[in-house]
């Protein structure tokens, strides 16, 4: 692994972008998520823990997003290749594992559908920003 053609501007403002865009997506759509993932807000923890694990989670996401792109288009990111993988990505693995484990977990389809519209947006939107900045520094 090439970590020198890492844009570690790109990584951190896409994991940011995707934080934020996470943060309104939940608030926008909180009442059916709630319902959906049958939780009670009067019982549920006020913990920051969650939020700060999410962030750490996009970071590691953007990161490895940044490698993948990286390594697959030669050290020549695109907006339309970090489009591509991150539509890729989200396909191969996060659609198809909520699916399978909110089935196992005996939730309804309409806490998957809320789940993986967020991966998706989170996915394109960290794919975007990697693609858009380019590759670091090293790379050229």
């Amino acid at each position: 692994m090439d970590f020198s053609a890492v844009n570690w501007l790109a990584v951190i403002v896409a994991a940011v972008v995707a934080w934020l865009f996470g943060a309104a997506w939940y608030m926008g759509l909180s009442k059916p998520w709630l319902k959906a993932a049958r939780l009670d807000p009067a019982t549920m923890s006020k913990s920051p823990l969650p939020f700060v694990i999410s962030f750490i989670a996009e970071l590691v996401m953007a990161l490895v997003m940044s490698l993948i792109i990286g390594a697959m288009t030669g050290g020549e990111p695109s907006l339309v290749a970090g489009l591509v993988f991150g539509f890729v990505l989200w396909l191969g693995f996060v659609a198809t594992t909520l699916s399978v484990n909110h089935r196992y977990e005996g939730f309804g389809w309409d806490l998957t559908i809320i789940d993986c519209g967020h991966w998706l947006g989170v996915l394109l939107i960290i794919g975007a920003v990697i693609g858009w900045f380019g590759a670091g520094e090293a790379a050229g």
